[in-house]
């Protein structure tokens, strides 16, 4: 992320285990109840796009890059890398800069953060808003196989073409393997083979496929894969079992079309939530267009 005229300042914070993080304060610093945002991923990084839904003369948006991600270092560490220590990350952000209550914004992974964040630290957050919403669930790989086979039979085929024969019952749970615990040669591959199926699922119109592969540096796939293999370290269905407790307003922005994590859920704690909201948006999984300009929306009615 770029700096602007309304950064306030830009710092690395060291949270332990060896991690420090590069955190971003950005707009209206006499604002009331500051934002703070979480990308997405896991294994992703704050970028200037991000900043779009806010109008940095009213809100104040704290920005930062998850343990092992963008300006954070040890950059792609999985060591010491859980929900939970994220979760401790921005409390330590929040009491470093002195903020004592907060809202959440977060799409994808980080609507997922965000969830987790209110369920066990439900004292510092004011609202939550949230988009293409992230069960947490390992299982997400039968999603991304079924949707690929189905919706994008093209790129599925490419899948096929980069795994061996004799894996091809299962090819997901074969590059995942391999982006883990191959050869570096084999992990940077089987890293590349996952973020191009992903991409490929989160717009229709105008896919997000990395960068060429001489250029690929696995290491954000490789924490999103931990991730997942790992059900997010969370219990599983930990998410669906407690955002009953959640009490603050949720504001839940959700892809009628999104290929990479179905409406289903995002529909289902709607219902559980005493005070969500859903919006939906005829979008796939990218947060763009109708889905920015319903997040801007509701950021302006917060103030």
């Amino acid at each position: 992320m770029n700096k602007d005229e309304f950064t306030n300042k830009e710092f690395m914070l060291n949270v332990g285990d060896g991690h420090e993080i590069s955190v971003v304060d950005w707009g209206n610093i006499d604002a009331k109840t500051p934002i703070i945002f979480l990308h997405g991923g896991p294994g992703g990084n704050i970028k200037d796009a991000f900043k779009v839904p806010f109008n940095p003369k009213v809100q104040r948006v704290i920005f930062f890059d998850q343990r092992g991600c963008g300006k954070s270092t040890p950059l792609g560490s999985r060591q010491n890398n859980t929900i939970e220590k994220l979760a401790d990350d921005i409390t330590k952000i929040a009491k470093h800069l002195k903020i004592g209550q907060f809202y959440l914004n977060g799409y994808s992974w980080g609507s997922t953060l965000a969830l987790y964040y209110a369920i066990t630290r439900p004292e510092m957050v004011v609202g939550l808003a949230i988009g293409g919403v992230y069960n947490g669930s390992k299982e997400m790989d039968q999603v991304f196989r079924a949707n690929a086979e189905t919706f994008y039979p093209d790129i599925w085929d490419k899948v096929l073409t980069d795994t061996p024969i004799e894996h091809h019952n299962d090819p997901i749970s074969y590059h995942q393997d391999k982006a883990l615990n191959g050869t570096k040669a084999e992990q940077k591959k089987s890293a590349y083979v996952m973020d191009c199926l992903e991409g490929a699922l989160c717009s229709p119109d105008d896919r997000k496929l990395p960068e060429s592969f001489d250029e690929y540096d696995p290491a954000g796939s490789q924490i999103e894969i931990d991730y997942v293999a790992s059900n997010c370290f969370m219990p599983k269905n930990f998410l669906l079992n407690n955002v009953h407790k959640i009490k603050v307003p949720v504001y839940i922005v959700q892809g009628r079309f999104d290929m990479v994590c179905p409406p289903n859920f995002a529909y289902e704690i709607s219902k559980i939530i005493p005070n969500a909201k859903l919006y939906w948006a005829i979008s796939n999984h990218s947060p763009e267009h109708e889905i920015t300009q319903i997040f801007r929306a509701i950021f302006d009615s917060l103030g």
